[in-house]
């Protein structure tokens, strides 16, 4: 009977063990599980850059219509339209009768000028002689009667001195006609060198090197002169300076303050298969009304002319980039009541701090943080309304990326799918 008691009160005894063991450990999950999870993300290191890619098109650096200066029937044209020409090269050559008789009329009037400055010379001349004569034979006379009054007459001194000064003005009315005689010369010197010059617009020559990208006159057609910016008239060719092309990518007006002279610019032409960088030389500094976007120029030589102007080309654009920054993700990140962007920050117990953040260059995925935050510091991704200052959270650490481009587009050419179209 003892016996049965003993071990009766042993059972008991490991029984009552047992049950205060499973309310310790029950006790013990119950608080493990009172702690709230949080999904986290590590701040790194790395870069942020936006990228704008554009459709641009490519035009000639300058366009000129060539006309003649003067009218006349087209002797000849030597060039075509795809031709390459040099500046300074002869394209065509006019025939114009009355200009070649104008001329001989000016080298005329130019020789009729120039025999009268010889004949108002020899008059000069002559004048000259004769009042040298006349001069000498009055003061002779004067001298005279100044020595032995009374023996010349007053009649014979006062007639020697009255052919004196008449001989004067004839040497100054020589001189005049000489003077009116060069004037004459000058104008006919004048007239035969317009004329001359418009003779030899006859000749249409190249004002700078390119193509010939249209010819608007045959031989023997009539070819109105270009006499002023309003002549409606046809030129005789169109010049294309292809050798150096314009690159014009509209830019949109929201990123138009990230461009800049000297930004480069990657640049694919699908037609040829060639890929360059550019720089940006000019943009209009103003939006388009209608379009809402800034003309901007890249400038490319095209000396092999590989690239025909018209042609489009797919273009990335550099706009605002930051390098080996911290970044976290922009999920990370809370506007509080005072708009100032924060962030819901563990310690090294994962407790929470609420810490106010500078941000930087932001992207679609990930932000800059230029203050409040280092790298490998640990940020709540997403719900932090759930979790409050100072509170500890059991951490989940997600796989983020420390880097990010963010590419924007305007707009891109696709040539293969203009194709398909076309051939729909």
């Amino acid at each position: 009977m003892y016996k049965e008691v003993s071990l009766g009160s042993i059972a008991l005894v490991l029984c009552a063990a047992c049950g205060l063991s499973a309310c310790h450990s029950d006790s013990g999950s119950a608080a493990a599980s009172a702690i709230p999870a949080a999904r986290v993300a590590v701040a790194q290191r790395g870069d942020i850059a936006h990228v704008l890619t554009l459709a641009g098109q490519f035009q000639p650096y300058q366009v000129v219509d060539v006309h003649p200066k003067v009218s006349g029937y087209m002797k000849r044209i030597n060039v075509d339209i795809g031709d390459i020409v040099h500046q300074g090269e002869t394209l065509a050559v006019l025939e114009v009768p009355e200009l070649r008789a104008q001329v001989e009329q000016t080298v005329f009037e130019l020789k009729q000028s120039q025999e009268e400055i010889t004949r108002a010379q020899h008059e000069i001349n002559g004048a000259e002689a004769m009042h040298a004569a006349l001069h000498a034979e009055s003061e002779r006379l004067r001298q005279a009667a100044a020595t032995r009054p009374g023996l010349i007459a007053q009649q014979e001194l006062d007639d020697a001195q009255s052919k004196d000064l008449s001989s004067q003005a004839q040497v100054d009315s020589a001189k005049a006609a000489m003077a009116a005689a060069q004037q004459h010369a000058e104008a006919a010197r004048a007239d035969n060198e317009r004329v001359q010059a418009l003779e030899n617009y006859t000749d249409v020559i190249a004002p700078i090197s390119g193509v010939v990208i249209w010819r608007y006159a045959d031989t023997g057609a009539l070819i109105q002169g270009g006499t002023n910016s309003n002549d409606q008239d046809l030129p005789i060719v169109r010049l294309s300076q292809s050798s150096l092309l314009r690159l014009r990518v509209p830019v949109p007006e929201d990123d138009v303050r990230y461009v800049h002279e000297g930004d480069l610019l990657q640049v694919r032409v699908d037609a040829i298969g060639r890929s360059f960088t550019g720089k940006v030389v000019r943009f209009t500094r103003n939006v388009n009304f209608e379009t809402r976007t800034m003309e901007t120029e890249v400038d490319v030589e095209n000396k092999d002319l590989s690239i025909t102007p018209g042609m489009y080309a797919n273009t990335m654009l550099q706009l605002a980039t930051v390098r080996n920054v911290v970044t976290i993700p922009v999920e990370a990140l809370v506007l509080n009541a005072r708009q100032q962007q924060t962030v819901y920050a563990l310690d090294s117990s994962n407790h929470v701090h609420i810490r106010n953040v500078t941000v930087g260059v932001e992207g679609s995925k990930l932000a800059e943080i230029e203050s409040g935050l280092s790298p490998r510091d640990r940020v709540i991704l997403g719900g932090q309304d759930q979790y409050t200052d100072g509170e500890e959270v059991n951490p989940l650490v997600a796989s983020t990326q420390a880097s990010e481009t963010v590419q924007e587009t305007g707009g891109m050419i696709d040539l293969k799918a203009q194709a398909n179209g076309g051939g729909r």
